[in-house]
């Protein structure tokens, strides 16, 4: 039971890995918070479940080590479609791909030693200036952080939606008992969707399909499409039931308002394609620390911003490629001529290059794609 008089610093709505980090993070910097959630962990959620080195210093940052041995490391990642591939290795470091209940249990249990009061099975009714309203009584609090997902009530309870410019993609995924065939996370193209594959064990792998046509999110047509990926699935158990999901890649015109604000993809959000979705949370959730420790959420609407820039052009550039199969193609065939401009592509994407560099390695990919 909630004390009517209870109060607490920050209140995070919303238990995902988001909420989690946001709670974290608020802890490390001396503030008391108590988070809610609906659902009860481990909270499960369709998703590739890669994390690059980038994310896994994020998560250090928060204080939650993955170490090698509960998942599976890779190298970086592969752009393919039929009769072509271009592959690169992160700037620095391996990524690793890992069940996403696992990191989740991972951050439950940093967000507990950490001192955060978690309260599962609890429904948000309602929020205001002076705290948030529960089914059994109200939680005062000097701050209120919107970490619960791409429906977020809270985000329409302070009438953040206005100005939001969305697009969506349907999703699902499999997991499949097979030895991974490479240190690498796989994007394929087909026809009519993009193929996440991303090794997460020894004798595991996760993929994705996705497409703006919800008729063309299925195995079936993917695996028909992709005769070299339906070859090395042939005859491979499923480790999972098959999970469906909406991607969304959000832009929203503000962030904050009052005291409220907004973090993972309740602040909108990059295409899953991107594999971004984890380390801009994480890097959302720091950020919004700094600035609730400060006294200025307006602080945190302005690295917001900066943080998501990178992604966010990636996403648009994976979306335009899928839809323009003849230009992905003359892409793609050029990269793999030239492996060392998708490495910089690589670094680009993940903020590990200078914008003058940003500019040259846009230049040369409009030469080499003139030249093809």
């Amino acid at each position: 039971m909630v004390s009517s008089q209870q109060s607490t610093d920050v209140f995070v709505v919303g238990g995902g890995p988001a909420g989690l980090a946001a709670a974290i993070a608020a802890r490390q910097k001396g503030l008391s918070v108590i988070l809610a959630d609906g659902a009860a962990p481990p909270i499960e959620k369709p998703c590739g479940e890669g994390m690059p080195p980038e994310t896994l210093d994020a998560l250090r940052s928060l204080g939650v080590q993955i170490n090698a041995g509960e998942g599976y490391k890779f190298r970086g990642v592969t752009f393919a479609q039929k009769g072509a591939s271009v592959s690169a290795d992160f700037p620095q470091g391996t990524g690793i791909g890992i069940r996403r209940p696992l990191l989740h249990e991972r951050l439950v249990a940093r967000a507990e030693e950490c001192g955060v009061q978690l309260l599962w099975k609890t429904p948000v009714r309602a929020i205001d200036s002076e705290g948030v309203q529960l089914t059994h009584g109200k939680i005062a609090s000097r701050w209120i952080v919107g970490a619960d997902g791409q429906g977020s009530r809270v985000r329409r309870w302070s009438d953040l939606d206005d100005g939001a410019h969305v697009k969506k993609r349907h999703a699902v995924r499999r997991h499949y008992h097979v030895q991974p065939w490479s240190d690498y996370m796989e994007i394929i193209w087909s026809e009519h969707s993009q193929i996440y594959v991303t090794p997460i064990g020894r004798e595991e792998i996760c993929v994705v399909v996705l497409s703006e046509n919800a008729e063309h999110a299925n195995f079936a047509d993917a695996l028909r499409e992709l005769p070299n990926l339906a070859g090395k699935l042939a005859g491979a158990e499923l480790a999972s039931r098959e999970r469906g999901a909406i991607t969304v890649m959000c832009t929203l015109e503000k962030l904050q308002r009052g005291n409220v604000a907004l973090v993972g993809d309740a602040s909108g959000g990059v295409d899953a394609i991107t594999g971004e979705g984890l380390r801009l949370a994480f890097r959302q959730a720091l950020a919004l620390a700094d600035a609730m420790a400060a006294e200025d959420l307006t602080l945190y609407q302005q690295t917001h911003a900066a943080i998501c820039r990178h992604p966010m052009r990636m996403g648009q550039l994976m979306l335009w490629l899928g839809r323009h199969p003849r230009i992905r193609n003359r892409a793609i065939r050029a990269l793999q001529d030239n492996p060392n401009l998708f490495a910089r592509l690589l670094a680009t994407h993940i903020g590990k290059i200078s914008p003058t560099e940003i500019l040259f390695t846009s230049a040369q990919l409009g030469l080499a794609l003139l030249a093809i």
